[in-house]
């Protein structure tokens, strides 16, 4: 073993660290697991733009209340700096599910309080959109989210958010990481008591008092979609949570609209195990699995999952056949932008200056529906930060400025609106069931409604593989299949010519055609996009919280006469017979 990584077990083993820390690193010892030592203690978890994730348990590169405490104390630094009053500073704190994250949301306000920083602690689990919320209407300066998403039972995380209630961004986020990774040693982390700390008003408990406030605002924003004369809901919902915060906010939301809706008893309650599922992530067929069939036996129209920290939402929705058909990110993502601006349009609401902003890797439909409506859009990095960026910027411009209306992304995350800065699992549910309610009263299902949107604007079609790389020795395959693309660029892909290069690292797009080399007006980051001849394209990029690395294939088909199902099966095949020779070669170059 490591002289280094020696030296890190044997200090964890000291009396700094409780008994279940060193009993839990004995049991390791004693059992020779020399590569599960190596993998706990070969580098620090790293605390990155968003904040951190990773594996639960003791060691320097895993969730525990030591690599927490320091975040939390890196944090404080960071807004004490500058002899900030220590009176003007507050933190909300929340938390889902997953085991610890109690413990976690609580050290976290603790360790705050010893630096004289006020929490305001949610008394029970709730959502990422809250928590957004939340920060902006207490006016605190930051916020904490302790969660892991949709990753498997084993991990945590910790995303850090600040007084715009935002994920934190430039030059917040080096700020904080350059803080949290100067902490040398846990002796550095200042800690309170917890009765002390509610004594001298440090720590706050908040209850359902922010809900109301969010549900105001949230019915207040889609009072245009709502036709006050009409009180008949025609669809009827199955809703699970996974296990996760979305439980009560979700079917409160559709209780107050008049919706009918079931919930799926094995996947009511919080359960950090997520016992009934591989993970708890919407983007799997698998975890829709028992919504869908108690939406059979029910003779239901829609399901709804959510994420166990309730920022992202996935549907299926019956056919005419009574068959369930799961949509993807990017076509909720077309319906629900083509639905607000039709409202928007209809009753003569639409503002001067609209703006959709969606991510790098998300489905180019929507560019033909906002030139349709006369909407502008942006393109910005993969991260939901990035979309709360462009609606801050345009929020506190002068009048005349862009207006923001919509924002999404291709892994099951949207917004509306500027009171959340964030994914909102709980908004997108309710717009979901009023399109899906409004579609019904004519007659159709959400798939017509999509499909006569692909008549119109020509059938985008995008899938996404990726590969599971654990460990050091995946970090470091990673790094080799990004500088193989990058250094040896293809040719061609599926025996269609490459005709232009996007790469994000370099700010450079390489237009192989022309010969010639423009800049690209986006932030460094480790993304690679390969556009083919045939109109496909290939991104590459290094999944930031999770240990993958992620594919996504584009390919749109404009109409040409032919029907729309002979399309979708001829593009689907292409599709997937690119995407499979592609993650072929990948597999060739790390094995």
């Amino acid at each position: 073993m490591d002289k280094l990584i020696e030296t890190r077990v044997q200090e964890w083993m000291g009396d700094k660290y409780d008994e279940m820390t060193r009993m839990e690193l004995q049991l390791l010892i004693d059992n020779k697991d020399e590569k599960e030592l190596v993998d706990r203690f070969y580098k620090e978890l790293d605390f990155g733009t968003g904040g951190m994730r990773g594996v639960i348990g003791a060691g320097t590169n895993r969730m525990n209340i030591y690599t927490v405490g320091k975040s939390a104390q890196g944090i404080a630094n960071y807004l004490l700096q500058g002899g900030r009053n220590k009176k003007d500073l507050s933190v909300v704190i929340s938390y889902d599910s997953r085991h610890f994250s109690d413990v976690f949301s609580l050290r976290s306000a603790l360790i705050f309080a010893g630096n004289g920083i006020k929490s305001y602690l949610f008394s029970h689990l709730q959502t990422t959109p809250l928590l957004s919320f939340a920060i902006r209407y207490l006016k605190a300066k930051a916020g904490v989210m302790v969660t892991a998403s949709h990753n498997p039972p084993e991990y945590n995380g910790y995303k850090v958010y600040y007084e715009d209630g935002a994920q934190v961004l430039p030059p917040h986020d080096k700020g904080i990481i350059s803080e949290v990774r100067a902490i040398q040693s846990v002796d550095e982390i200042k800690i309170m008591d917890k009765q002390e700390a509610l004594d001298k008003g440090l720590l706050q408990y908040i209850g359902n008092e922010i809900n109301e406030s969010y549900f105001d605002t949230l019915f207040k924003s889609i009072d245009f979609l709502v036709n006050k004369s009409d009180h008949e809901k025609l669809i009827k919902i199955v809703y699970t949570p996974l296990h996760g915060t979305g439980n009560i906010p979700v079917r409160e939301a559709l209780k107050r609209m008049g919706y009918s809706v079931a919930v799926v008893p094995q996947e009511e309650m919080p359960n950090g195990d997520f016992p009934t599922v591989k993970y708890p992530n919407p983007e799997e067929a698998d975890a829709l699995k028992l919504a869908i069939q108690q939406a059979k036996d029910t003779k239901s129209d829609l399901v709804l999952a959510t994420d166990p920290d309730c920022d992202r939402v996935g549907i299926a929705v019956k056919d005419h056949r009574g068959e369930f058909i799961l949509f993807n990110g990017n076509q909720v993502g077309v319906i629900l932008s083509h639905f607000l601006f039709s409202k928007l349009k209809e009753k003569n609401l639409m503002p001067a200056n609209p703006l959709l902003v969606k991510t790098i890797v998300s489905t180019d439909m929507t560019d033909g529906i906002c030139q349709d409506f006369g909407v502008e859009f942006e393109e910005v990095l993969t991260g939901f930060k990035y979309i709360a960026e462009k609606v801050k910027k345009y929020h506190e411009l002068e009048e005349g400025s862009k207006k923001f209306l919509f924002g999404f992304e291709e892994s099951y995350g949207y917004t509306f609106g500027d009171y959340v800065r964030d994914k909102d699992a709980v908004s997108s549910c309710l717009l979901i069931s009023i399109l899906a309610d409004e579609c019904k009263k004519m007659n159709i299902t959400l798939i017509e409604y999509l499909n006569n949107l692909y008549r119109k604007y020509g059938y985008y079609l995008e899938t996404l593989k990726s590969l599971t790389l654990k460990g050091k020795e995946g970090v470091e395959a990673i790094q080799t299949i990004m500088e193989y693309f990058r250094e040896h660029p293809l040719k061609e892909i599926h025996r269609s010519r490459v005709v232009k290069i996007r790469d994000v690292e370099r700010r450079k797009i390489y237009d192989i055609v022309q010969n010639r080399e423009l800049d690209l007006d986006l932030p460094v980051s480790n993304v690679l996009t390969y556009y083919m001849e045939n109109g496909s394209k290939v991104t590459l990029r290094p999944s930031g919280t999770e240990p993958k690395i992620k594919f996504y294939f584009s390919f749109h088909q404009k109409n040409n006469g032919t029907p729309l199902e002979d399309i979708k099966s001829s593009t689907e095949q292409l599709l997937e017979n690119i995407a499979n020779d592609f993650v072929k070669q990948v597999n060739q170059i790390i094995n």
